[in-house]
């Protein structure tokens, strides 16, 4: 790695995902990866110390991964996150949302090389498997290598919505993201793509157009929406959104020199 720290053998590659855990097992076992502002990684750390925010801090930054995934007929697939989710419960988001970690087979640590070049494939990786995960999706329905990177956005962000009672020293949780965004497209009707939805992670899903989305956003709903997703959606998404085409199929939106910081 060209990174300036180098993650301990235990971390590069010594066991694989295990994916029946409890939601407070994956808090405890999950290892994010840490990095700095500029996105070079400095270390590792649990889920659940990377999530917490107390008085003196408000997390540890971490590599993150947002999917957004259409379908033949340009439509977006949404989920709403489960509301025994220990992080963010019940709030609608994009596809699917979650993190690199460390230990992984393959590999999901990006190198600079990685990121500079726009291949991301450890960014990629995590993504298949957490699209597997939550939604049962196939690797051969959405093939990693079809999955491409567009940019990086640096956030922070309370949780307002989830319950602290896991949380003794009276913090909350919260997120403190490198979040890579990443687009995909099947060439198929959306409601035809073979899902089974995990009721741990995720209460109800939505294939919706970019008219559709803009209905459910506007404040009237009374939806909750993850503050990552809003975020996305108010800098990028509907831009990208409606040349789709281009976002998917060449390197127009592409950027990989840039971290877009919301604080």
């Amino acid at each position: 790695m060209s990174e300036k720290f180098a993650l301990s053998m235990s971390d590069r590659g010594a066991s694989t995902w295990n994916a029946s855990q409890t939601q407070m097992d994956f808090m405890k076992n999950d290892r994010v990866i840490l990095v700095n502002d500029a996105d070079a990684v400095v270390g590792s750390e649990s889920k659940e110390n990377a999530h917490k925010f107390i008085s003196t801090t408000q997390g540890a930054l971490h590599r993150a991964f947002s999917v957004f995934l259409f379908d033949g007929s340009d439509r977006l697939l949404l989920q709403q996150r489960a509301a025994n989710k220990i992080t963010f419960p019940s709030v609608w988001t994009n596809t699917c949302c979650s993190h690199q970690l460390t230990g992984q087979i393959p590999d999901e640590v990006d190198t600079d090389e990685a990121i500079a070049s726009g291949a991301c494939t450890g960014a990629r990786r995590a993504a298949t498997r957490k699209l597997k995960h939550e939604l049962g999706i196939e690797e051969r329905d959405v093939p990693t290598a079809s999955i491409k990177f567009l940019t990086r956005l640096h956030y922070c962000a309370a949780d307002e919505f989830a319950e602290n009672e896991n949380q003794p020293d009276g913090g909350t949780w919260g997120e403190h993201e490198m979040d890579y965004i990443l687009f995909a497209k099947i060439d198929r009707v959306g409601e035809t793509l073979p899902m089974c939805v995990n009721a741990e992670e995720i209460d109800d899903v939505k294939w919706v157009s970019a008219n559709e989305l803009k209905e459910m956003m506007d404040p009237s709903s009374g939806l909750r929406w993850s503050p990552w997703f809003r975020i996305i959606a108010e800098k990028f998404l509907y831009a990208w959104w409606a040349d789709l085409d281009a976002a998917l199929s060449t390197d127009k939106y592409v950027d990989v020199k840039s971290i877009h910081r919301v604080m």
